[in-house]
């Protein structure tokens, strides 16, 4: 089935989407909230799987047009966000555009920060930003997996059980504030702002045999300033997959019902290589700082601008059909 939330107050209002994105109905008389139905999971699940076939056979009454622009994110706030690095060639190509090796401890143990979950952005929603210039304002196109109530220690082989949902996200960065934050040892904060999350969340069965190992076997589309400007595959070169960076959150803590986890900039490295731009018959990229360090690897300087007031950026996953999956982000960076 298909969720999304509805700008309303604080936490939305909960609707089941038709699977082509075009109608939806209310679900407020089994859940609210998309919150409360992450909390009460075992209990509302059925019901709301039988109001979406009910939707999708075109037997309710009360269906509704669905307006993607009347969203906000899946979860408008999130009791926790936490975003890993699981295509472990993009932080390959950070180090190496510096001239470092990666530890060999990237390979076997996922990178993962705690990021700020109060204010998270709606889908068609403009990026706000005090200043363009110095700041490196870079978009970031990634998955994300929303789960229930997770134990602390869980291993990875029954972390799997506990991933709920999935939807796309713009994790959106301050390239121009990360090194200056990293270098006093105490991670991001105010390089990384609120992210904007897809209008669509969707069960793992509705992926059908794209979700599989605990991966999302489809390209993710990126178009900057209405350019195609990346396309890698989800499900390639993910180095670490969704169980794997559950069952790493929650090596020394609980996870609550509603914790995202985010699978970091989706990358590839195709024969070997660094992904080639879509223009020279490449897959792309999934941010401006991945095109940026291989032009500083294959040509000695970055060229690429990061992002300007003005610029436009839609993230987006069709079906092994052509159809949208979650619907899109599009947004705007706009001067606050």
């Amino acid at each position: 089935m298909k969720l999304a939330s509805l700008k309303h107050g604080r936490d939305g209002r909960l609707v089941v989407v038709a699977r082509d994105l075009k109608q939806m109905v209310d679900a407020a008389k089994i859940a609210p909230t998309m919150q409360y139905a992450l909390d009460n999971w075992a209990d509302v699940k059925d019901d709301l799987q039988q109001l979406s076939d009910d939707l999708n056979n075109n037997s309710v009454d009360n269906m509704e047009v669905f307006d993607e622009a009347k969203c906000s994110s899946p979860l408008p706030r999130a009791y926790q966000w936490a975003d890993g690095s699981a295509y472990v060639n993009h932080v390959e190509l950070v180090r190496k555009a510096r001239g470092a090796e990666i530890p060999e401890s990237f390979w076997t143990d996922p990178l993962m920060y705690q990021g700020g979950s109060d204010s998270f952005l709606g889908p068609k929603d403009d990026i706000l930003m005090p200043q363009a210039d110095g700041w490196g304002i870079d978009f970031e196109a990634e998955i994300a997996v929303i789960t229930d109530d997770v134990s602390m220690g869980v291993n990875s082989q029954d972390a799997d059980s506990h991933i709920k949902l999935l939807m796309l996200v713009n994790d959106v960065s301050l390239r121009g504030l990360i090194p200056g934050e990293l270098a006093k040892g105490f991670g991001f904060f105010q390089s990384k702002p609120s992210s904007a999350f897809s209008p669509v969340c969707v069960t793992p069965d509705e992926l059908a045999d794209t979700w599989r190992d605990s991966k999302l076997h489809l390209p993710l589309r990126s178009t900057l300033n209405n350019e195609a400007f990346g396309e890698p595959d989800a499900g390639v070169d993910m180095t670490f997959n969704f169980s794997q960076l559950v069952s790493h959150a929650a090596k020394s803590r609980p996870l609550c019902a509603g914790t995202i986890i985010g699978s970091g900039t989706v990358s590839n490295k195709l024969d070997g290589e660094p992904g080639k731009p879509i223009k020279d018959g490449g897959v792309g990229y999934s941010c401006i700082a991945e095109i940026r360090m291989i032009e500083t690897i294959m040509q000695g300087a970055a060229k690429t601008p990061f992002m300007q007031f003005g610029d436009t950026i839609k993230i987006e996953m069709l079906d092994t059909q052509g159809h949208s999956i979650f619907g899109s982000i599009e947004q705007k960076l706009t001067k606050s």
